[in-house]
């Protein structure tokens, strides 16, 4: 088959896991930057343009967008899905899961634990804001941040007042999130592909910092879910209309609460910690799903 990655470091692990995944299964794996494609719309069948040719089509794709450039990085996507080309990532479902917003209202429509939040309206009362979503310590994160940039533990009114409208300034979209003591600084990473959870693991931050995140020097571990929890992160994949998603929780008194649905799950992290091929588990997936589109076209011709 020949599959397209969509990303703009050719260099990064999970780029570079994905096509060395792809070569050992015998696939011809091309990295396309999906910030120098261009779309051409009108009559006949829609085109994409890179590097000044035409891309001939690919039997599927993987997105591997950044959160920069989520708009233009689903437009990609959206070009392809209307070529008829299977997509990893659908460009609707990049959009709900990048929007941390709309992603947690999607996920409490559909039954699922989530931190209480609130979003922050401009000259919003921030003490009736506060009280909604559990009082101080606050968390505070910018709607589409990653790796834990643009996300903030607020102690006192008056620190939470001036990141808010800090923020606010710049023309950033707010949310607030209780803060979940009984975690420690801990959260529960889990890999879902194809509608089952392939690797987990649980990190833990430094001392001194609440953000979990590895790249900020937390550590982790491999670990084994208990069966609410591997439910629960299923569900959310397929909520989302995730086949391949990255679903992070805390462990709460009130059981797991998921925080995020991230549509491009790094590798790096969780394949060294797990020891789990994860981008074998992808391309296996995409092999699977690409017969099942070939059969169903044979049998309906």
């Amino acid at each position: 088959m020949k599959i397209a990655i969509l990303s703009r470091g050719p260099q990064l692990y999970s780029t570079q896991s994905l096509v060395r995944a792809g070569i050992n299964r015998g696939h011809s794996m091309q990295i396309v930057d999906h910030t120098r494609c261009t779309l051409a719309i009108g009559r006949g069948r829609p085109k994409i343009y890179y590097n000044d040719y035409q891309l001939e089509r690919f039997d599927a794709v993987i997105p591997r967008i950044g959160a920069s450039v989520t708009a233009q990085g689903a437009s990609v996507i959206s070009q392809f899905e209307m070529m008829q080309c299977f997509t990893v990532a659908r460009s609707e479902a990049l959009l709900q899961a990048r929007d941390k917003l709309r992603c947690l209202q999607k996920l409490a429509r559909c039954g699922i634990e989530v931190p209480r939040t609130a979003s922050v309206a401009t000259g919003e009362d921030l003490m009736l804001v506060l009280r909604e979503a559990g009082g101080l310590p606050i968390v505070i994160k910018l709607l589409e941040s990653t790796h834990g940039n643009g996300v903030i533990l607020a102690d006192t009114y008056r620190m939470a007042e001036s990141v808010i409208e800090a923020f606010q300034r710049l023309g950033e979209r707010v949310i607030i999130q209780e803060f979940i003591h009984e975690a420690k600084g801990a959260d529960i990473r889990a890999l879902v592909v194809a509608g089952e959870v392939v690797a987990a693991m649980k990190r833990q931050a430094r001392g001194g910092e609440f953000r979990s995140n590895l790249h900020r020097g937390a550590t982790a571990e491999a670990i084994t879910l208990t069966d609410e929890e591997d439910s629960i992160v299923k569900k959310s994949a397929k909520m989302l209309g995730l086949d391949v998603a990255g679903v992070d929780f805390l462990r709460s008194k009130r059981g797991p609460l998921v925080m995020e649905v991230n549509a491009s799950p790094g590798l790096e992290g969780i394949e060294g910690i797990t020891g789990v091929d994860v981008a074998g588990k992808v391309i296996e997936f995409i092999e699977r799903r690409c017969e099942e589109l070939r059969n169903f076209e044979a049998n309906n011709r």
